[in-house]
């Protein structure tokens, strides 16, 4: 266990940490930053200790905070106090919260998912906006899905916008990442309907035949699912447009499916 102070802009530990904004230095450390009280609480509540806890020098008491600096000192991390001008500088932001940690990236394989633990799981092809994937983890948080899979090119979930976006779902919820022709493979070598929303032979999103464990899963924001990995789907369903929009938020999608299946499902 340790525990110093930073003083200095330049200090090789500042620059580091300032460094983990970015993917590349988070996937060669294979660390990543999160920020506020809150989400740390909400990481050590799921069983997530940071590797470093950062704290400003100006922050006021709080006993949750004082519970999280004795438990990372405990479990041999490390406790860095510095100024708040310096906290801004690590997390990039104006006014920051008075903690960070440093957060060990998890395993993302398919192997290391365990299907049956939840009747639902979403899964992103393509997904780009970093707050979408946070909203689709909050979502699967919500509806108690096993986690979200990520398919082919998609934001990093562990970049500062997606993890603050999830609101601390990134440590309750499951995340994976994979090609489509790996994905597809190992979704059919065991139980598992996988369900889109189309127009293809679609039937009403209320009330369809879905089946636990059921995989939702949704498109790029701009261009949606490709026609192949669509006919790949077991179930395609259809969402009334009232309006003069032609399609939702790939996020918002996912949400009104889950909670569609979640209620079909029994909860």
């Amino acid at each position: 266990m340790s525990r110093r102070q930073i003083t200095g802009f330049s200090n090789p530990t500042v620059k580091a940490l300032r460094a983990l904004r970015d993917k590349k230095h988070r996937k060669a450390s294979g660390t990543f930053l999160a920020e506020g009280l809150r989400l740390l609480t909400d990481a050590r509540e799921s069983g997530h200790l940071p590797e470093v806890l950062v704290m400003a020098e100006e922050r006021d008491p709080h006993a949750l905070l004082s519970v999280l600096e004795a438990d990372v000192l405990a479990a041999g991390g490390e406790v860095i106090e510095t100024s708040a001008d310096i906290l801004s500088k690590i997390t990039g932001k104006d006014n920051p919260q008075a903690v960070c940690g440093v957060f060990a990236e998890f395993d993302t394989s398919l192997a290391a998912l365990d299907r049956s633990a939840a009747k639902i799981w979403l899964v992103a092809q393509a997904l780009r906006d970093p707050g979408n994937l946070g909203t689709m983890l909050r979502t699967g948080d919500a509806v108690g899905a096993g986690g979200l899979i990520l398919i082919d090119d998609c934001a990093d979930p562990f970049s500062a916008e997606a993890v603050r976006a999830s609101m601390g779902a990134i440590f309750t919820q499951k995340v994976a990442q994979a090609r489509w022709e790996d994905f597809l493979p190992w979704l059919r070598s065991g139980a598992g309907q996988l369900v889109a929303a189309s127009l293809r032979d679609a039937v009403p999103y209320r009330g369809a035949p879905y089946a636990a464990p059921c995989f939702i899963m949704v498109g790029n924001e701009s261009r949606g699912l490709p026609e192949e990995y669509e006919l790949a789907c077991d179930l395609w369903v259809t969402m009334p447009m009232k309006g003069r929009a032609d399609s939702l938020n790939a996020a918002v999608a996912a949400a009104v499916l889950a909670y569609e299946v979640l209620d079909s499902l029994g909860g």
